[in-house]
């Protein structure tokens, strides 16, 4: 199923199928649990889900192929013919082409074409929509002291060259999707920085996507609260990000987060 995008904000749900993942590792590690929570993300409003099988939380190491392949494809297999668009969370190429090949509507890449720009032709093969992340480094060493002389226009200057980049091989530009990448590779005043300036980023044009959802500014922003006490942080933002009309919020709430857009909508 394709995605539509529209003035609505839409809801992404997390489906993490990984044993590490910093907030729901190895809740849904197998298929099974993975089908069920895609299923209640379904009954809570999402508009899309996003499946990942590596971790890319600060300090991960990469995994194989052969493992992600074999995390996230029985999972694409059991949801083939979803009734909402499922994305695939990778930045290798193949992993991309055989979810597609079941379903996948949409790629995201959090390397931002950096690691494999093979993807990029997977994406044009099968017309999917492609989302381009902003990343320092990789996660093994993204959050080794990053430092920008000005976080705003470099991330943004990446975002707009990369999606130049596909554009010029080829790629429909109606399809990109750019995430300016909160935590990685930004300290928490970095990601302030990029929330407080985020109608920089929608002006270049193409549909944005943040990803927030309990990550670690949210906990300092609280005091070193951990991910498990980071929901009502996770919703103020979203708030924000709702009234600022960003086009996806990528999230693990799914339910709270629809519910908070029903009620700004009719506010």
């Amino acid at each position: 199923m394709n995605l539509r995008l529209s003035d609505r904000t839409l809801i992404m749900g997390i489906l993490n199928v990984t044993p590490d993942s910093f907030f729901d590792g190895g809740r849904y590690r197998l298929t099974d649990s993975a089908v069920r929570r895609a299923e209640e993300m379904l009954e809570e409003g999402a508009d899309i889900i996003d499946i990942g099988g590596e971790s890319t939380r600060p300090g991960s190491e990469p995994i194989s192929l052969e493992e992600e392949m074999d995390r996230v494809i029985p999972v694409f297999e059991k949801l083939r013919g979803f009734q909402i668009p499922l994305s695939i969370d990778t930045y290798k190429a193949k992993v991309a082409e055989e979810a597609c090949k079941l379903g996948a509507s949409v790629i995201n890449d959090i390397s931002g074409l950096q690691y494999d720009q093979r993807i990029l032709e997977v994406a044009k093969e099968y017309e999917t929509h492609l989302i381009i992340m902003h990343i320092k480094g990789t996660p093994r060493n993204m959050q080794d002291n990053p430092y920008y002389s000005d976080v705003v226009q470099e991330v943004s200057s990446f975002l707009q060259s990369q999606a130049y980049l596909a554009e010029k091989s080829g790629f429909p530009g109606e399809k990109i999707i750019l995430d300016p990448g909160i935590g990685f590779g930004k300290t928490l005043e970095h990601n302030i920085l990029i929330l407080r300036n985020i109608e920089k980023f929608k002006d270049l044009g193409f549909p944005l996507l943040v990803g927030h959802s309990r990550k670690s500014m949210i906990g300092r922003l609280l005091g070193d609260r951990p991910p498990e006490e980071r929901l009502f942080g996770t919703l103020a933002i979203s708030a924000y990000l709702i009234l600022k009309k960003v086009n996806i919020l990528r999230v693990h709430d799914v339910k709270a987060n629809v519910e908070l857009r029903k009620v700004l909508e009719a506010l």
